[in-house]
């Protein structure tokens, strides 16, 4: 990229001059927020929650009892 080239098009629609500013006014804001994007928790950080043992109940009808056995089926 050079000095030359847009760091920022719009490529559908006519924008003007103040929704372009509006645009790089909340994208400058977002990227200085304190903290940034929240990063989600580590999936190894919840291994010892009981709630992970627990099954959602059982529905009733038709083949409930080979969903019961087979949950993926």
């Amino acid at each position: 990229m050079s000095d030359r080239d847009p760091y920022l098009s719009i490529v559908r629609g006519e924008a003007t001059p103040e929704e372009t500013a509006a645009l790089v006014a909340a994208l400058a804001a977002r990227a200085a927020a304190p903290g940034g994007r929240p990063t989600p928790p580590p999936a190894a950080a919840h291994w010892g929650n009981p709630a992970h043992r627990l099954r959602p109940g059982l529905r009733h009808g038709p083949g409930a009892w080979r969903r019961a056995f087979f949950p993926g089926g």
